[in-house]
């Protein structure tokens, strides 16, 4: 990224930095309560017993890495309130808990901000404009840094998937800043990487290797990479961004959240469409009708679940209803983007073998 890129990323990353912060009184799940009780854990315990304590039924299941960085936060998470490390302080919440819990969730995700403009340097320069509202480096920096999965996963639903998110991203920079090679455009160069990182993540997420609805972002923020690059793989993403954001709604499923992740999707998702069209108006629409009727139709489905069926007597006998509908009509989507990609994938390897040839 160019020195005089700084000015615009350093205020996207401050602004959704300040976003976060006004997240921090919003709802929180179990989540909140497995993560104290993992630094209470390993704050408290030797090694040897992090994985066999359990007082609580929140028990530490995450790899040794995940282990030793709630250990790092458990010996700062002291100086704020040292009752959330005692292990029998089962749900336990305090002001200052809550605050360190919050914080620590944004403090670490420097190393996603850092990740992201690592990101924006391995961006091809062939469409550079002279507005830098219109610049890939720009777009892209947005549809990572303000993603908004991330923003309700990590920052109300709380996790710490942007420290995490933050390694892969950092790992997929670091692979694809020879630019002097022109690897974006080689078919076993980053780009090629890219897209099986992102079929991979599909597949697992498809075919059972994860349940969680958060998994779908392990694609999304790699495709976003694509996206910036080239109008098939915009096309793409913006079904796959769409679709795997309207399914994490259930995860915020108190009154007080709803005008919040409405109003957060419907910014994200407006400026995808319109940034991403914008960059490819010369080429052909990015999705074609089908594709469009079947985003439109999240608008209903929406409705039903938040505002009819709660009026509705099923609601007492069928509480599932909503939840039901939301994930098969999503997967019916995440499908089909899945397709999508594995063919445009397939194809684009069939055409450069038969062109080598």
């Amino acid at each position: 990224m160019a020195a005089g890129g700084r000015g615009w990323f350093l205020a996207l990353a401050l602004g959704v930095s300040f976003l976060k912060c006004l997240l921090i009184p919003a709802y929180y799940s179990t989540d909140f309560e497995v993560h104290r009780n993992w630094l209470a854990i390993t704050h408290n315990l030797p090694i040897s017993q992090w994985y066999y304590e359990a007082t609580s039924e929140w028990t530490l299941d995450y790899p040794p890495f995940f282990a030793w960085f709630e250990c790092a936060l458990s010996h700062v998470a002291k100086y704020f309130d040292p009752k959330m490390l005692v292990i029998e302080n089962l749900n336990y919440t305090s002001r200052a808990t809550i605050l360190f819990q919050r914080f620590s969730v944004i403090f670490t995700d420097i190393l996603f901000i850092y990740a992201v403009r690592e990101c924006c340097r391995c961006v091809n320069g062939k469409r550079a404009a002279k507005d830098v509202l219109e610049k890939p480096t720009f777009i892209l920096a947005v549809l990572l840094l303000w993603n908004f999965g991330l923003l309700i996963v990590d920052h109300i639903h709380f996790q710490y998937n942007g420290f995490l998110f933050g390694l892969m991203l950092l790992s997929v920079a670091r692979l694809c800043q020879p630019s002097i090679f022109c690897l974006w455009f080689k078919p076993q160069g980053p780009r090629g990487f890219l897209q099986c990182l992102v079929l991979c993540a599909l597949s697992s997420f498809m075919f059972g290797w994860h349940v969680h609805e958060k998994a779908i972002l392990l694609a999304i923020l790699p495709l976003s990479l694509l996206s910036v690059q080239r109008a098939k793989d915009a096309g793409i993403y913006l079904l796959l961004t769409t679709i795997g954001h309207f399914s994490l709604f259930p995860l915020l499923f108190t009154p007080p959240e709803l005008p919040i992740k409405i109003l957060l999707m419907l910014l994200f998702t407006v400026y995808s469409f319109s940034s991403l069209n914008s960059l490819f108006r010369r080429e052909r629409p990015l999705l074609n009708w089908l594709e469009t009727i079947y985003l439109i139709q999240l608008v209903p489905l929406e409705i039903f679940c938040e505002i009819i069926f709660p009026l509705t007597p099923w609601k007492r006998h069928f509480p599932f209803v909503p939840l039901l509908l939301t994930s098969v009509y999503c997967a019916l989507g995440v499908t089909y983007a899945w397709l999508k990609l594995y063919v445009s994938v397939l194809t684009e390897r069939i055409s450069v073998r038969q062109k080598a040839e």
